[in-house]
C-alpha cells in the first residue's frame, strides 16, 4: 500500500511536470521617472492578469522582467537591453520607451534574433521595414501628416509654424509634414522651431518671442508631454496662447493629456485642437480605464498626479495590446513547439565586436516569435490590432479641442473621407470643409476662426526691386519718381495698385516696401533682364537675400522663367505692331458698285427679268400696252422691270394676279435701294483707310527700319526672326513712337500690345495696331525660385482678376478705353458689302409671289380653254405642233376682258387642223370681266369653212360673211 501511494505520488509530480507551461521571459524596459512609463506598467500587469485569466490553459506564460531606464540616455537604454539578453536569455523586449533608445536596442534585437516591441516609439525614422525585428505596436508619426494638413486646408491656413523637440523623434515628423501640406497644394512652413529636450526655461521663452515677430499664428506643437507642458506654460506667459492664435497638438501631446498637469491644461492649452489615434468608448475600454487607476495607485501610491486628468494616455491602450499580442503569439509558438524555448545558440565570434556583445546568443524561439506576432490579430481596446510592414495600422484619427481638463471629440480624420463629424460620413478622401467638424472654442474662448496671421511686431519689411526710370509717357502703367530731397520713392501707376490689391488678398500680412538699383538710379535707365537677373544671381549665390522680387510691367518668358518664379500674369499680352494708316477713297471709280455683291447683283438683275416676264406673261392677253411685235414687247419687258428702281414705270397693268406681284416686287426694291443708298453713302462719306503695311515679312524683305521699346525684350525677338541690326531702334515714350512714325524714321513700331494700346489711346487718329504677331504669357510679378509668394500672389491676382476691382484699376489709369481703340482697329476695314443671304428672304417671298400667280393664271387658263386644248390634243400628231397650237391660243386678245368691247360676240378660232382638213372653232360670250372668270360659248360644229388647195392639202379659209382682226373672227350679231 505504502509503494501505491509512492508510485501515484510519482506519476502525479510527472503529470504536473509534464502539464506546466513554459516560461518565456519578455523584458521590459521603460523610464518608471515618467507618467508614461509608470502608466505603461500599470497596464502591462492588468493585461498580464487579464490574458492568463482568461487563457487559463496556456502552454506558455510570459514571465515578465520590468527595468528602469532613463528615457533620456540611450546608451542606458542599449546597456540594459545587453543584459536581459546575455544575461537572461529574454525571448523578447517590449520598449523601450522612446524612438531614439529603440533604434540601439532593435540592432541588440537583431544579433539575438528576437523582436523588440514598442508601443511608445512613434518616430517615422525607426522603419520596421528597414529593421526586421522591430514591431511598433502603435500608429506611426506618419499617419498623422495628412491629418494636420487637413486641418490647416480647412481653417484655410496658408502657413503654419511647427515647434518640435530637437531630436530624432522631433525632426521626423518634419519631411513628413511638408509632404502632406504640399500635397494639399494649399499651406507652407515658412519657418520651423526646434526646442532641445534641456532647454532652460530662457531658451523656450527666447524662441518663443522669436516667434511672436513672424506673422504666423498657427503653430504645431510635436513634442513629449513634460517639453511640451513646459512650451505651453511658456506661450501663455508670453500671451501666445490667445484670441487670434491657434493651435494643432501632436498625438505626442494630444495622446498624453492624462499624464499633463491639469493645472497646465487649464491654463496654458485651452483652444488647442488635437490629433490623436481613435479609441472607441466601449464598455471594455471604460472598464478598464476604472482597473487602470486600481492598478497604478497599487504600484505608485506616491503619484496620484499622474491620474489627476481625465483622459488616459494612449500609450496604456497599446501597452495593454501589445503584451495580448506577445502572449498570443507565445502560445502559438509553443504549442507547435514546447522545445524551442529551451534552445539557444551562440552568436557569430568570427566579427570584431566588443566582448559584451560578443556574449549575445542567437534566440531560436525569436524568429518563430516574431512571425507569430506579425501575423496575429484581435479586437484590442486601443482598436483592431493589425500589423501591415511590422506597424500598427490605424486609419482612423481623431479631431480633439482642448475645453476644461478635457479633450472634447469635434470629428475624425480618415484616409478614404478625410474630416467628418462623424464615422458615418463619407466623401472624397480630399475633403476638407469646415463644417465636417464640430463647433470649435479657440483660444480666448473665442468662436471665430483664427485667421492664422497677425501684423507682426517686429522683424524687417521685404523688399522689391522697381524699374527706376520711366518715361512718363508710360506712367499710367508704372510710374517711379525719387523724390530728391528725402530720397524716398513715391510709386504708382497700374502695375503698383494692381501689386498692392492682390497682397490684400493674401491670407497674411505682407510688410514691404519698394527699391530701385542703384546703378538705374545713376544712369537713368533700367534693363528688365537686368532687374530679373538680380533676384536670381543673389539666389544663386546663397547670399542672404537683398531683394524679395520684382514689381514691374515685366513680361514672362520662357529664359527668364528658368531662373526666377513668376505669379500668374495680371495683364494679357503679345507682341503686334503699330503702323500708319492711309485714306483709299479716291482710288475706287468703281466704288458705286461695292455696296452690293457679285452674287446679289447677279440675283437682283434675275429677278428683275423674271418680274417682267411674269407681269407680261399676265397682261398679254388683257393689256394692249403689252402687245405689239416682237421686239417692241421685249422692250417693254425690260424697261418696265428696270423702271421699277426709280418707280417711273408708265405701262398700266390691269389684272390682279399683276398687281399682286407688282405689289410685293416694289416693296422688295424698295428695300433694296435703301439698302445700297444707305451702304453708298456710308462708303462716300466715312473715311475709308488701309494699314500702310500689313504683313511683317514685308518689313523683312524691304529692309524697312522698325522701331521698338528701348531695354524690351522685344528687340531679341526681332534679331531671332531675321531682323539686321541696322533696322532697329529703340524709343522709350509714346511720343518718341508717333514722331518716328510721323516722319518716316521706321515704317512700323513693334512693341507689346498693351503698351501699343496705351498708345492708340492718345494717338489713334492717323495709327492703327494690326493682329497681334505672337503670344506672349503676360506681365507677371517676379519672385525667387521657390518661393511661396508665387503661389499665394498668383491665388490673389486670380482672384482679384474675377472681381469688379480690377475693372475699377483699368478704369482709372487707362479711362474708358473702347471708342478711341475702336476708331483705330476699325479704320483698316471698310464696310462690309450686302450679300445675297441679307436679302434671301425677300427674294424668296416675291419670287413665291410671281410663280404662285403664274400658277393659278395658268389654271384659269387651261380650264377657260379646256375644249379647245382637249381639240388641239387630240388633232396635233406632234409636240411642236402642239405647242405652237397652244401658243397660237394664248397670243390671241382675250376679248372677254374688261379693257376691250364687251358688246361683241367672239369667236376664236383654233388654227389648227387634224389630218383629215377640219377645223374646230370656239364661241365665246363676253361674261366675267374678271380674268377668274369666264363666260364660254358652245362649240361651232365642223363646216366647209376649210378648202383644198391645188396641192390637196386642207386650207383655212375665211368665210365671206365674216370680217377679220388680227386673226380673231368676229361675228356680227343677227339683227332681228
Amino acid at each position: 500500500m505504502k509503494n501505491l501511494v509512492l508510485v501515484s505520488i510519482f506519476f502525479s509530480a510527472t503529470i504536473a511536470s509534464a502539464l506546466s507551461p513554459a516560461t518565456v521571459k519578455v523584458g521590459v524596459i521603460m523610464d518608471l521617472s515618467t507618467p508614461v512609463g509608470r502608466g505603461s506598467l500599470a497596464a502591462l500587469s492588468l493585461a498580464y492578469n487579464d490574458f492568463y485569466a482568461s487563457h487559463p490553459d496556456s502552454p506558455a506564460r510570459l514571465l515578465l522582467l520590468p527595468r528602469n531606464s532613463s528615457r533620456s540616455d540611450a546608451v542606458d537604454a542599449a546597456s540594459t537591453a545587453l543584459d536581459l539578453i546575455s544575461n537572461h536569455q529574454v525571448a523578447a523586449i517590449l520598449g523601450p520607451q522612446t524612438s531614439s533608445s529603440a533604434d540601439f536596442v532593435t540592432d541588440l534585437g537583431a544579433r539575438a534574433r528576437i523582436p523588440i516591441i514598442s508601443f511608445t516609439a512613434t518616430s517615422p525614422s525607426l522603419s520596421p521595414t528597414l529593421s526586421p525585428f522591430f514591431i511598433r505596436a502603435v500608429p506611426s508619426d506618419a499617419a498623422m501628416g495628412p491629418a494636420i494638413a487637413a486641418l490647416a486646408s480647412a481653417f484655410s491656413w496658408r502657413h503654419l509654424v511647427p515647434i518640435y523637440e530637437d531630436s530624432d523623434f522631433g525632426a521626423s515628423l518634419i519631411p513628413i509634414l511638408v509632404d502632406a501640406l504640399s500635397a494639399s497644394g494649399d499651406s507652407q512652413i515658412p519657418y520651423r522651431c526646434p526646442i532641445p529636450p534641456t532647454a532652460t526655461d530662457d531658451r523656450i521663452f527666447m524662441e518663443l518671442y522669436r516667434l511672436k515677430t513672424l506673422q504666423t499664428r498657427v503653430f504645431v506643437l510635436h513634442a513629449p508631454s513634460a517639453l511640451a507642458a513646459r512650451i505651453l506654460s511658456a506661450a501663455a506667459e508670453s500671451g501666445m496662447t490667445e484670441t487670434d492664435y491657434a493651435w494643432i497638438l501632436t498625438s505626442a501631446v494630444a495622446g498624453q493629456l492624462g499624464s499633463i498637469n491639469p493645472r497646465i491644461i487649464l491654463n496654458s492649452m485651452q483652444g488647442g485642437i488635437g490629433v490623436r489615434p481613435f479609441i472607441q468608448r466601449t464598455d471594455q475600454v471604460r472598464e478598464f480605464e476604472k482597473r487602470w487607476i486600481i492598478e497604478f495607485l497599487n504600484q505608485n501610491p506616491n503619484h496620484t498626479a499622474d491620474i489627476a486628468g481625465s483622459d488616459l494616455s494612449t500609450s496604456n491602450y497599446y501597452a495593454y495590446d501589445a503584451f495580448w499580442a506577445v502572449a498570443t503569439a507565445a502560445n502559438a509558438v509553443i504549442a507547435a513547439d514546447p522545445a524551442v524555448v529551451r534552445s539557444h545558440t551562440s552568436s557569430d565570434r568570427s566579427r570584431t565586436v566588443p566582448a559584451e556583445i560578443s556574449k549575445i546568443q542567437v534566440s531560436n524561439i525569436g524568429p518563430k516569435l516574431l512571425k507569430s506576432i506579425q501575423e496575429t490579430q484581435f479586437n484590442g481596446i486601443g482598436g483592431r490590432f493589425l500589423l501591415v510592414d511590422g506597424e500598427l495600422n490605424v486609419t482612423v484619427f481623431q479631431i480633439v479641442n482642448v475645453n476644461g481638463e478635457i479633450a472634447r471629440g469635434i470629428g475624425f480624420w480618415t484616409a478614404w473621407s478625410g474630416l467628418s463629424k462623424d464615422l458615418k460620413s463619407s466623401g472624397d478622401g480630399n475633403s476638407t470643409e469646415r463644417s465636417g467638424l464640430g463647433p470649435v472654442i479657440w483660444p480666448g474662448e473665442s468662436a471665430a476662426v483664427p485667421k492664422g496671421w497677425e501684423t507682426p511686431t517686429g522683424g524687417k519689411k521685404m523688399r522689391f526691386l522697381v524699374p527706376g526710370a520711366v518715361d512718363p509717357g508710360f506712367r499710367s502703367f508704372l510710374s517711379v519718381v525719387s523724390d530728391p530731397a528725402t530720397g524716398e520713392l513715391n510709386v504708382g501707376g497700374y502695375v503698383i495698385e494692381m501689386f498692392e490689391a492682390s497682397v490684400r488678398r493674401l491670407p497674411y500680412a505682407l510688410q514691404f516696401e519698394y527699391v530701385t538699383l542703384p546703378e538705374a538710379e545713376k544712369m537713368n535707365t533700367v534693363d528688365y533682364d537686368e532687374l530679373v537677373k538680380t533676384v536670381y544671381d543673389q539666389v544663386s549665390a546663397l547670399n542672404s537675400a537683398k531683394y524679395d522680387g520684382v514689381v514691374g510691367d515685366v513680361t514672362i518668358t520662357a529664359n527668364r522663367s528658368e531662373h526666377v518664379g513668376f505669379t500668374l500674369p495680371y495683364t494679357s499680352s503679345g507682341v503686334s505692331m503699330l503702323v500708319p494708316v492711309r485714306d483709299v477713297r479716291s482710288h475706287r471709280a468703281w466704288i458705286f458698285l461695292k455696296p452690293l455683291t457679285a452674287d446679289l447683283w447677279l440675283v437682283s438683275g434675275a429677278f428683275f427679268i423674271l418680274t417682267g416676264a411674269v407681269v407680261w406673261f399676265l397682261e398679254h392677253r388683257i393689256n394692249p400696252e403689252f402687245r405689239g411685235p416682237p421686239a417692241h414687247q421685249i422692250g417693254t419687258v425690260f424697261y418696265f422691270s428696270f423702271s421699277t428702281l426709280v418707280f417711273a414705270h408708265k405701262e398700266t397693268i390691269m389684272s390682279n394676279l399683276s398687281k399682286l406681284v407688282m405689289t410685293i416686287w416694289v416693296f422688295v426694291v424698295l428695300i433694296l435701294t435703301s439698302s445700297y443708298t444707305a451702304s453708298l453713302t456710308s462708303m462716300l462719306t466715312v473715311r475709308q483707310v488701309q494699314p500702310s503695311i500689313t504683313d511683317i515679312q514685308e518689313l523683312i524683305v524691304n529692309r524697312k527700319n522698325v522701331g521698338f521699346l528701348q531695354y524690351s525684350f522685344v528687340k531679341g525677338l526681332l534679331l531671332k526672326i531675321g531682323f539686321n541690326e541696322s533696322q532697329l531702334f529703340g524709343y522709350k515714350s509714346p511720343e518718341e513712337y508717333k514722331d518716328a512714325l510721323s516722319n518716316g524714321a521706321v515704317a512700323a513700331i513693334i512693341d507689346e500690345i498693351p503698351y501699343l494700346k496705351l498708345f492708340l489711346n492718345s494717338f489713334c487718329d492717323n495709327f492703327t495696331m494690326g493682329n497681334r504677331l505672337y503670344k506672349t504669357s503676360g506681365f507677371g510679378f517676379v519672385f525667387p525660385k521657390g518661393s511661396s509668394l508665387v503661389s499665394d500672389m498668383s491665388r490673389a491676382i486670380l482672384d482679384l482678376t474675377e472681381s469688379d476691382e480690377m475693372v475699377e484699376i483699368q478704369r482709372r489709369w487707362f479711362g474708358e478705353q473702347s471708342s478711341c481703340l475702336n476708331q483705330g482697329s476699325s479704320s483698316i476695314s471698310t464696310s462690309n458689302s450686302l450679300d445675297f443671304n441679307s436679302f434671301y428672304g425677300l427674294f424668296l417671298i416675291t419670287g413665291g409671289a410671281s410663280l404662285l400667280a403664274l400658277l393659278i393664271y395658268s389654271l384659269s387658263f387651261c380650264y377657260r380653254y379646256r375644249h379647245s386644248l382637249a381639240a388641239i390634243n387630240a388633232e396635233e400628231k406632234t409636240l411642236r405642233r402642239r405647242l405652237s397650237s397652244i401658243a397660237t391660243l394664248y397670243d390671241e386678245k382675250d376679248l372677254s376682258s374688261h379693257t376691250f368691247n364687251k358688246s361683241v360676240e367672239v369667236s376664236i378660232d383654233v388654227r389648227g387642223r387634224n389630218s383629215s382638213g377640219t377645223s374646230h372653232r370656239l364661241d365665246a360670250r363676253a361674261g366675267s370681266q374678271s380674268p377668274f372668270s369666264f363666260s364660254l360659248g358652245t362649240e361651232t360644229p365642223p363646216s366647209s369653212e376649210f378648202a383644198s388647195s391645188q396641192s390637196g392639202t386642207p386650207q383655212w379659209m375665211p368665210p365671206p360673211s365674216v370680217g377679220w382682226h388680227d386673226g380673231v373672227e368676229l361675228i356680227t350679231p343677227a339683227r332681228s
